[in-house]
């Protein structure tokens, strides 16, 4: 067990994601000097007026992007493995506490089930014009990879954290990047009808 800096956001944060942040609090300006100086990680947190979400995500900055005269950052950060928050601890500035790993079920995905997420990852970048590049399908959680590159809500983000199965998150994610191909479709076509004629058909 490990006592870890916590970073509550209403961001969830998946691994192998990349986020930007904005630093402006003291005590989190405090947080990630310490983290940049020693190289070390901070846990991501989601908290929300329901609380501090109990599984989180441990971060690096891996760039910082804007250092401001007043001392706050703009940082970029990669999630890494997830942990459980199991007890939060005082005696800093800001959050900590103490977490342990959050490792996946035995359950890995089967080659139709990766075919199946790739398929509409591409379908999805096709439909909205992305030139993101798809992760390779050999990657160990290529659920949270597919994930991380598309804008998802936090609700969902928060259901694929917390899902042990790789197997189970990859048909999760195939789910959710097929609707957001629809809804791209269904975009595109009114974009396509107002231009025509300056009316949508909504029925």
């Amino acid at each position: 067990m490990d006592e870890l800096g916590l970073f509550p956001l209403q961001v969830v944060l998946l691994p192998t994601e990349r986020i930007p942040l904005h630093v402006f609090e003291e005590r989190y300006k405090e947080l990630i000097g310490e983290c940049l100086d020693a190289e070390a990680e901070f846990g991501l947190v989601y908290a929300d007026d329901d609380g501090v979400r109990d599984i989180g995500t441990r971060a690096r900055v891996e760039r910082v992007l804007t250092r401001f005269p007043d001392g706050r950052l703009n940082v970029l950060v990669e999630g890494g493995e997830r942990f459980h928050l199991d007890e939060l601890t005082t005696g800093r500035s800001f959050h900590t506490g103490l977490v342990t790993p959050l490792d996946d079920e035995d359950d890995p995905a089967d080659a139709e089930a990766v075919t199946r997420a790739l398929d509409s990852f591409e379908r999805l970048r096709e439909a909205t014009g992305s030139d993101v590049e798809a992760p390779a399908g050999a990657a160990r959680q290529l659920s949270f990879e597919l994930a991380g590159k598309v804008e998802l809500p936090a609700d969902d983000k928060l259901e694929l954290l917390v899902e042990l199965s790789e197997r189970r998150r990859l048909h999760r994610v195939a789910e959710l990047l097929d609707a957001a191909v629809a809804r791209a479709e269904r975009a595109r076509i009114a974009s396509e009808r107002a231009s025509t004629n300056g009316r949508v058909d909504l029925g």
